[in-house]
């Protein structure tokens, strides 16, 4: 790294860059501001030692000056025993770290270590972001559905605000990404956005993952752990599928929820927490609270703001365009030149009930550009699930039911429509009456729920 250092006693910048350079960086000296600024605006430096009290200078104006100049230069500062406070307000003020005088070596060393493991870390955030990117489609928070675009408008809205937000609906909806999302809307978005997956731990290890254990606090217990509640200080504590937190659980993320209080399993000392908690589920949180399963004070507690997100086969306006994005992204990522679906596929995924939603969606598309051999994705390149979607339709005439007459008619006017409400008006029933009818539809072609 390059580290300037800025004092104005000669004897602790020679001795000071001399160290540095024997641990392998590059030392740039200065007495006071002016030298550091011209060092800093000729080539960027990684840190600045700063010391606090400079002759003719004060250290924190200084800081200041440097941060403008060169933002994101990481500021470590040196002070005297005396001047502690100080060094704590630099701190305050963007300062990384400070270090007492006199100091050694070896102090210098770990602060280092301490910066570079930090720069390590921040990159490889940085590469799984990118990673994460690259690996699926842009998120789209478009919608010509009513229902999708409340959904939408309620959320953003509430992103502003610190609310508590529960986001509902079926498996594969978006409930996740809607939630990063939000984070990234809030007042909160230059904290950690932490997931916390209820389902996925034993009642004992969720505690501690939730909440943070000190060591011997159980069998297997060897250290301290901080915790999500912590690793979330400042952002969003995101509670994947609460509905299946255990009841035990419950008061405790009641109290966090009420009280903004925790404790650590097996410490008596009361922890305080600054997050914003989004919590989702696929349950029917309601008959959980009913059927004795979910804490009812909780529940309301968790339910100042909520949305129900509608599952894909209730988007059908929005299912080509999502379609069409997906399509791009997996063709440009495999080197393919797919411009499209043919007219049997475009039949087939209007017919399709979508029970994995989004999710399937994708990997429906992305299975289907693997597979292709041409310029369309064909039926061939479908999952054997919709062999029984595509093909010819039923027609006025043909020995067919009623029944099956009455389900092609409703499909097409899904498929044609703008919402549910549009093709229910089209069809001259209610909505409740079409989602009944496709709901029995489904189960009449064995899709799951």
């Amino acid at each position: 790294m390059r580290i300037l250092i800025v004092d104005d006693d000669a004897g602790i910048r020679k001795t000071t860059g001399m160290a540095v350079e024997l641990m392998g960086h590059q030392a740039e000296l200065a007495p006071g501001g002016a030298r550091a600024l011209k060092i800093i605006g000729e080539e960027p430096c990684d840190v600045c030692f700063l010391d606090v009290n400079l002759a003719g200078e004060n250290g924190l104006d200084l800081l200041e000056k440097i941060q403008e100049a060169q933002p994101g230069i990481v500021a470590v500062m040196f002070t005297a025993y005396a001047n502690i406070s100080t060094a704590v307000e630099a701190m305050r003020r963007g300062a990384f770290d400070f270090i007492p005088k006199p100091f050694t070596p070896d102090q210098i060393r770990q602060v280092l270590g301490k910066i570079e493991r930090e720069r390590k870390l921040e990159q490889r955030v940085r590469q799984l972001e990118s990673q994460l990117t690259a690996g699926a489609p842009e998120i789209d928070f478009e919608s010509t559905e009513p229902a999708m675009q409340r959904v939408l408008q309620i959320v953003f809205k509430a992103a502003e605000t610190p609310a508590t937000i529960l986001l509902l609906g079926p498996s594969g909806t978006g409930k996740s990404v809607l939630a990063r999302e939000a984070h990234r809307r809030g007042a909160q978005r230059d904290g950690a956005f932490v997931t916390v997956n209820c389902p996925s731990l034993s009642r004992e290890l969720l505690e501690s993952e939730l909440f943070g254990h000190v060591k011997g606090a159980f069998t297997g217990a060897a250290g301290d752990t901080t915790g999500k509640v912590a690793a979330a200080e400042g952002g969003t504590l995101f509670l994947d599928e609460i509905g299946e937190l255990p009841l035990e659980i419950q008061p405790k993320l009641l109290r966090l929820l009420q009280e903004r209080e925790y404790e650590r399993v097996g410490e008596p000392r009361v922890r305080r927490a600054n997050v914003r908690v989004i919590a989702a589920t696929n349950r029917d949180i309601e008959a959980e609270v009913k059927a004795g399963r979910f804490r009812e004070d909780l529940f309301y507690r968790l339910n100042v703001i909520n949305v129900a997100l509608p599952p894909l086969r209730e988007r059908p306006g929005d299912l080509r365009r999502l379609a069409d994005a997906a399509l791009q992204f997996f063709s440009a990522g495999m080197g393919k030149r797919v411009k499209g679906f043919s007219p049997e596929v475009g039949e087939a995924f209007a017919r399709y009930e979508w029970p994995g939603n989004l999710r399937e969606l994708r990997n429906v598309i992305e299975r289907a550009v693997i597979l292709s051999s041409g310029e369309e994705i064909a039926m061939a390149d479908l999952p054997e699930q919709f062999s029984s979607c595509g093909g010819a339709a039923v027609q006025v005439g043909a020995p067919v039911t009623i029944e099956q007459l009455e389900n092609e008619h409703i499909r097409r006017i899904v498929a044609s429509s703008k919402s549910l409400e549009l093709a229910a008006r089209t069809l001259g029933i209610d909505p409740a009456t079409l989602y009944r009818k496709r709901q029995k539809m489904a189960d009449g072609q064995g899709s799951a729920e």
